[in-house]
């Protein structure tokens, strides 16, 4: 069985408390999110509706977004997304739910326990030269599977969601070096980010 973490259990605790803030997510943005109870939607290069959100670049989340509970909210409904039979995917990014977002779900298989994290306002910071091809698979691109160069290597970084601030503008970040697979599905995960899907580096 799958271990779930969402990263920043301090922000966990503090919404336990009984705030209710939406942050400054839009009203199709929150319609998008309360509009189911678990499961979202995962778009497809396959209806051009769908296609033109997964091609779009993502923005970031505001630190107001970052503490509210519909980001908490919205990490575990991609993981629930994401791990679903129906799916059983090991990454998926904010775009392929419908929300161009700088957000990604992906299993450390580099962990105890392989857990599936959620990372805010994240980017591939450093690369390694060491390269390598490997089969990839994309949950929007339905039925295809190709070879993909990838590094072997990264340093990533992201919001540390244990160290916001309340009442603060500035979003602290933090970096984690990350090898091997769980390289390769941050890689994936992170182009989404960008409009970028795996067929394209084919």
């Amino acid at each position: 069985m799958r271990r779930i973490i969402l990263i920043g259990m301090a922000m966990m605790a503090a919404l336990a408390c009984g705030r209710s803030k939406t942050g400054g997510f839009s009203s199709g943005e929150l319609e998008l999110l309360n509009g189911t109870d678990s499961i979202m939607r995962v778009l497809t290069v396959e209806d051009s509706l769908d296609h033109a959100v997964l091609r779009a670049a993502s923005r970031d989340f505001s630190s107001g977004e970052l503490i509210s509970d519909e980001f908490k909210k919205l990490g575990l409904r991609m993981i629930s997304t994401v791990t679903h039979p129906s799916q059983d995917g090991v990454g998926i990014a904010g775009p392929q739910v419908g929300l161009n977002r700088r957000i990604v779900a992906v299993q450390r298989f580099d962990k105890e326990g392989e857990p599936f994290e959620v990372y805010a306002n994240v980017r591939i910071v450093w690369m390694s030269d060491s390269l390598a091809y490997g089969p990839e698979g994309c949950l929007s691109v339905p039925d295809r599977r190709g070879n993909v160069l990838r590094s072997q290597q990264i340093v990533i970084e992201y919001a540390d969601l244990s160290s916001i601030c309340q009442n603060c503008d500035d979003i602290p970040m933090t970096r984690d070096t990350v090898s091997g697979f769980t390289a390769v599905i941050f890689q994936h995960e992170i182009d989404h980010l960008e409009g970028v899907l795996y067929i394209d580096r084919l």
